[in-house]
Parts: C-alpha cells; sequence; structure tokens
C-alpha cells in the first residue's frame, strides 16, 4: 500500500507530512481563516496512516476543521494512487456539506499547487435517483394496498395520470407530475437537487431500489440511467464521497456498489456501527409475504397457492407471541414455518424466471426482488443461532402518553426482526483486512480511552489489525468557556418529569433570559416541559414537531431569547454559534430504552463472556450520546455558556465518573446558585437580561 502512499506526491523532496501541512496552510489561508494546532496534528496523523498502511482513529474536537485535516491528505494521496479514496459520513447533511461546499472551495485554493485538477464524485444508493425506465411505464401500477403491505415500505405504484381530463388533482399526482418535468431538466437525477422536495410517498413512484433495478444488461435505458452515470463518474474520480449505509452494504454483501479503493476516511464515525446495523437489519411479516405472492402473481403469472399457504402458517405461528426478545431464536414451530415459506420462495423464484433472462420486465423483476428479499431473511432467521445473530418480536406501535414513547400494539400482527449481534466481525473482514480506514469524530473516546469504540467496530481481540488512537484536541478552552452544572439535589429521573425538575428547569431558563436549547430524552417529555414553561415564561418556546426542524433551528438561531425543546435529532443536528445559545439543558442520561432487543442481547453477550454489560454496552452508548449532546454549547472560541444536566445519577452514580470523562472538560458544579449566577451574567452581556 504504500508504493502509492502520500509520499510520492510531491516532486520537489519534500515528505508527504510536509507537502500536505503546506496545502493546508494554503488552504486556511485561501479560505480567510487560521491554521491551529490540532488541525495541523490531524493532518499528520492521517498522512501518516495512509503512509503505513495502519488504522486510524482520531478524536478531532469541534471547530478543529477536521474536514480539511482529512480531505487535503486523501487528495494527495488520490493523485499518486491508481484507485479513488473514499470518504463515508453517517448523514446526507454532512455528504451534501462536504461535497457542494467544502471540497469545491478547498479544491479552488490548492488546485494551483497540484499536479492536476482532482476529480469529485458523489455515490448514494440507488433508490435515491430518479429512474428513468420507470419514468417511461417500463415498471408497472400496482394497487397501493399491495405496496404499503410489503414490510420494505418499497411502493413502487406509478400513477397513470394521462388519462386524467383536468391533469392530476391529489397532492401525490401533483408532486409526480412535477418528479417527471424535473427528471427532464436534472443533469444528476439525485433527490437531492429536487427544490423543494417531495414526500416519499411521490418519490417511490419514480424510484427503484437495487433489487428491483433490471440491471445494465436487461434495462434498455441503461445508458442513460443516472445511477449507473454516478458509478461510472465515481469509477474515474480521485475522491469519492458516500456514505455508511453504502459502506455496510459493499463490506457485508461484497456487492460492486462502490469503486475499488485502497483509503477511507470514516467521518461521524460514533455512528458507523449504528448505521451498519441498521443497514444489515431485516423484518418479516405474513403480510408481507402475502404481498409478494399476489405480486408475482399478477407480474408473472405464477401459481402462489404455496406461498400464500406458508404465510398463513407462519402467522399462527406467530400469533400472540409478545414483543421483544427472542433470546433462542425462533422455536421449533416457527422455524418449519419458515423453511416452509423458504422452499415456496425458491419455488416461485424458479418458475418466474420466464422465457428470456434478458426481458426488460419490470414487473417481473419487480416481483422477482420481493420473493429474494423473504428468501434472504428465511435463510437468515434458519441461521441466526450459528450466525450469532438477534432475533425478536415487535409490532406496529401507537404513542403511550404515560411511557412517553411509542409502544407496540400487541393486539397487530407481529413481525419478526432480525439483526447482527455484532458487526465488529464482518466490518474486520469486509472494510479493515484490505483497505486503510481513518475514523473520526469530535465524540470517539471515552476519556482518553478508544477501546470501547475499537471494540464494536472489530478493531479488538485475537486477529484485529493494528489501529492507533489519537486525540488533537481542540482549539476552544472548555474550563473557562463553559460549566457544567449537575443538579445533584434533585430526585432520580422516573416516569415524566418531576416537578423539582420542571422548577429547575424554570429557574436556569430565566436566569439565561432564554437562548436554552433543551434536549430530552423522548417526544412526550420535551411536549410536556415546553407545556409547562410557556405559561411559566414570557419568552418564546419552541418544540420539536411545531414546524420543519430547519425552520425551528433558525428561528432559534435569529432570536436570542427564545428556547427550544426537542428530542435525539436535536442532539447532534444543531449547530447554532453565538450567545442564541448559552443554555443547554439535558433532562436525563441517554440510556437505551430498557426493552430494546439489540441492546439487551449485547449486554447478556457480554456478561457471558465475562464483562460488564452495562458498562460496555447501555453506559458506553449513553456516554456518546451525552457528549453529542453537550458539544451543542461551544461551537466557537468565543462561545460561553452552561450545561445543565438534570440527571442525579451523573453525581451520584459509580458510573457516572464514565460518563463525565467522554464530556469536554468544563469547569463542574452541583452548585444551583453559581449556575444561576453565571447565567445572569450570561443574560447580561448578551443584552437579554434575567426573566
Amino acid at each position: 500500500m504504500t508504493d502509492a502512499a502520500v509520499t510520492g506526491a510531491d516532486a520537489g523532496g519534500r515528505t508527504g507530512e510536509e507537502f500536505v501541512i503546506e496545502l493546508l496552510d494554503r488552504a486556511v489561508s485561501g479560505m480567510g481563516g487560521q491554521s491551529r494546532d490540532g488541525q495541523h496534528e490531524m493532518a499528520r496523523q492521517v498522512a501518516h496512516a495512509i503512509d503505513s498502511g495502519d488504522h486510524l482513529l482520531v478524536q478531532a474536537g469541534t471547530g478543529t476543521g477536521k474536514s480539511l485535516a482529512y480531505l487535503i491528505p486523501l487528495i494527495a494521496h488520490s493523485l499518486v494512487s491508481d484507485k479513488p479514496t473514499l470518504v463515508s459520513t453517517a448523514t446526507l447533511a454532512l455528504q451534501t456539506q462536504i461535497v457542494g461546499r467544502d471540497l469545491p472551495r478547498l479544491l479552488k485554493t490548492i488546485t494551483p499547487a497540484l499536479e492536476r485538477p482532482v476529480k469529485v464524485a458523489l455515490v448514494k444508493g440507488r433508490s435515491n435517483y430518479v429512474c428513468r425506465h420507470k419514468l417511461d411505464g417500463g415498471f408497472p401500477s400496482e394497487e397501493p394496498s399491495e405496496g404499503q403491505l410489503f414490510s420494505l415500505g418499497e411502493d413502487t405504484s406509478v400513477p397513470h395520470f394521462a388519462a386524467a381530463m383536468g391533469g392530476p388533482s391529489s397532492q401525490l399526482g401533483k408532486e409526480v407530475v412535477r418528479l417527471r418535468d424535473w427528471a427532464e431538466d436534472t443533469t444528476t437525477g439525485d433527490r437531492d437537487e429536487l427544490l423543494p422536495g417531495v414526500t416519499d410517498r411521490a418519490w417511490r413512484q419514480v424510484s427503484v431500489t437495487s433489487m428491483e433495478c433490471l440491471g445494465a444488461q436487461k434495462c434498455p435505458m441503461a445508458a442513460e440511467c443516472f445511477s449507473e452515470l454516478a458509478r461510472q463518474n465515481a469509477a474515474d474520480a480521485d475522491v469519492v464521497v458516500t456514505n455508511h449505509a453504502m459502506l455496510a452494504v459493499s463490506a457485508f454483501e461484497g456487492l460492486a456498489v462502490l469503486p475499488e479503493y485502497d483509503v477511507v476516511v470514516v467521518d461521524e464515525a460514533h455512528e458507523l456501527q449504528d448505521r451498519v446495523t441498521g443497514a444489515v437489519s431485516g423484518q418479516l411479516s405474513a403480510a408481507m409475504v402475502h404481498a409478494a405472492a399476489s405480486g408475482a402473481r399478477k407480474h408473472t403469472g405464477i401459481t402462489v397457492d404455496a406461498l400464500n399457504n406458508a404465510a398463513s402458517h407462519l402467522e399462527l405461528a406467530i400469533e400472540g407471541v409478545p414483543s421483544g426478545l427472542m433470546p433462542n431464536g425462533l422455536n421449533t414451530e416457527q422455524l418449519d414455518c419458515v423453511d416452509q415459506l423458504r422452499d415456496a420462495c425458491r419455488a416461485a423464484l424458479s418458475d418466474s424466471k420466464g422465457d428470456s433472462a434478458n426481458t426488460a420486465d419490470g414487473g417481473r423483476q419487480l416481483a422477482r426482488s420481493r420473493l429474494m428479499v423473504i428468501l434472504e431473511l428465511c435463510e437468515r432467521l434458519l441461521a441466526a443461532r450459528e450466525n450469532r445473530e438477534v432475533v425478536w418480536f415487535s409490532r406496529n406501535s401507537t404513542f403511550d402518553p404515560q411511557q412517553g414513547y411509542a409502544q407496540p400494539d400487541e393486539s397487530a400482527p407481529a413481525l419478526i426482526n432480525i439483526a447482527p449481534l455484532s458487526v465488529a466481525g464482518r466490518l474486520r473482514e469486509g472494510l479493515f483486512a484490505d483497505h486503510t480506514v481513518i475514523l473520526t469524530s469530535a465524540t470517539l473516546a471515552i476519556g482518553s480511552a478508544f477501546e470501547p469504540a475499537a471494540g464494536g467496530l472489530g478493531l479488538v481481540g485475537p486477529g484485529a489489525p493494528s489501529w492507533t488512537g489519537v486525540d488533537v484536541g481542540s482549539p476552544f478552552e472548555y474550563p473557562k468557556q463553559g460549566i457544567l452544572y449537575v443538579a445533584k439535589h434533585l430526585p432520580k429521573p422516573g416516569r415524566g418529569a418531576s416537578p423539582e425538575a420542571l422548577d429547575e428547569l424554570e429557574k436556569l431558563i430565566r436566569a439565561s433570559g432564554g437562548g436554552a436549547l433543551c434536549l430530552f430524552s423522548s417526544r412526550r417529555a420535551a411536549e410536556d416541559a415546553a407545556e409547562a414553561m410557556r405559561p411559566r415564561l414570557d419568552m418564546g418556546i419552541l418544540c420539536q414537531g411545531d414546524s420543519t426542524m430547519t425552520a425551528l433551528v433558525k428561528q432559534f438561531a435569529d432570536e436570542p431569547d427564545t428556547c427550544l425543546f426537542g428530542t435525539m435529532s436535536l442532539w447532534q443536528g444543531v449547530d447554532v454559534p453565538g450567545t442564541s445559545c448559552r443554555l443547554v439543558v439535558i433532562d436525563r442520561i441517554p440510556f437505551p430504552r430498557p426493552d430494546d432487543p439489540l441492546m439487551t442481547a449485547r449486554s447478556r453477550a457480554v456478561a457471558q463472556a465475562g464483562g460488564n454489560g452495562f458498562m460496555s454496552v447501555s453506559a458506553t452508548h449513553a456516554a456518546i450520546r451525552l457528549a453529542q449532546g453537550a458539544g451543542r454549547l461551544i461551537r466557537t472560541t468565543t462561545d460561553r455558556g452552561v450545561v445543565a444536566v438534570l440527571d442525579s445519577r451523573l453525581s451520584t452514580e459509580r458510573y457516572g465518573g464514565f460518563l463525565r470523562a467522554a464530556l469536554p472538560p468544563f469547569w463542574p458544579t452541583t452548585d444551583p446558585a453559581i449556575a444561576v449566577a453565571a447565567l445572569e451574567r450570561l443574560a447580561k452581556e448578551s443584552g437579554q437580561p434575567a426573566a
């Protein structure tokens, strides 16, 4: 791997690291910024990892400028490598930021210093692109109920609006007509370039999943396919930007969804384990089988009695089974039903091949894709124990106001779920074995320990590859800029917010004169707290759900005396520098729900191996998310404020020290008077006197 290393990027005799730092300084200066020690250190570490081939875990605090610190070594390496380099993100927002803002600005400043221009490509899942063949009528219309019953949620019906006398009258129809018009003008077919956007239901009318796709050999419009063009561009690119789900499919399935690459940077790496797990999880239901059988009969003409019988038997076998983890997998009767369903799927797939393997029959492909999904799920369920996969039952949920979150409706039909107990082994084989991997995040270590994150990704244990963990620090002076206040005097959190906790919340917000981002463990908790605060406080109280997230965050940023209440999506997605966010309140430690089957199974597995399941799974999960929430406070070197945690366990329980070690090193206190006084000073300085 070192033959095409960063060290060969400069013909002027400088080492690769020296060349990278020169490029970094040029870029930062050209963009009107100032290089920081942590940014330099990270760039050096990334360049060294690429050169040595060793994996790197690098924690870079908010404000470090980590995007530039890893993009520049990647670009330098791509100039001498015969393979593209990859950047993988957890969220579409960061993906869009890198492709639409960071890379263009960076390349504008450094291209004159490079031996040739750098080509960038973006790769997403096939369903993110318009399907020209589907737009052209290549896939049939289906009954809406059939698509809705299929558990993967792939409603592939294409309404026929041409017969409508006055054009479409429904909102869905109008959206699809707009999509058709847009498809004639777009050069990429990428959903994210459509402004304003459309509903998921409308988008499904013009897109296909990877399994529904006819493929380049069969599709008559393959030469014009937006998805295929994106992949061709990626194959010729120097830097390819993708997401964790695509990385998971490539690593787990061995499918050629990404070009061959030798180096990948995984940004938002604290999300990698969960995103990979989600990408390879599956769900099976009797309704899903009946829907697949209906589609197979309609589009291939085969007899589907065996499929429907197998679905009915499965439905009886799982009827009345309570939702929750199946520690030993399915029972004998249920396994027999799954085995029967597998045989019926195999027979249906054989019968539905058609006369010619080259026929471009969208209906047949759609029907067969659903059968293939079910067959794969059956195979996984039958081998779940052998392959150490977790099986559990769930049901469609309804919101429980007492619990504060959605609860399964036990009267609804049961759904069988399956997910890997651990993704570590497969990531080790499919990702780390053949590539140099740099993982980075602002919250990757707990204290100075990278082992909890590394273990979940396959980098710890016998046969694990070598890696290095580095914390390049942060440009912020956390002890001077922020206070961590833990309300030690409050009772332990119970069901719903206690009167004491609500009083504490009011006191803190009143002292800060607004400017509070209040993060809650459930939607119900956020709504209840907002409802309780509105009559008590003479200031704007915004709550998640009142409007779009973008609109709420903008209003919160624009109005320094306004407060924003919300849940987990705000814990990681809000970037509001300045005085508009001077108080961050966290209602309780974000442990996973006690009835989460996958977390429960993983905790038990750790305990059975002699470890501490609670600390390895639940506490580690909570520590990373707590750090993400607290990280909303200080976003620039001039920000100041208070992080207030209304969960006394952070100070009173033994695991509190472990959790606090993951947080930025704020000045700590459990004295409410100190927190209130600090907030009153900040309110006065910001021009928003305490209420």
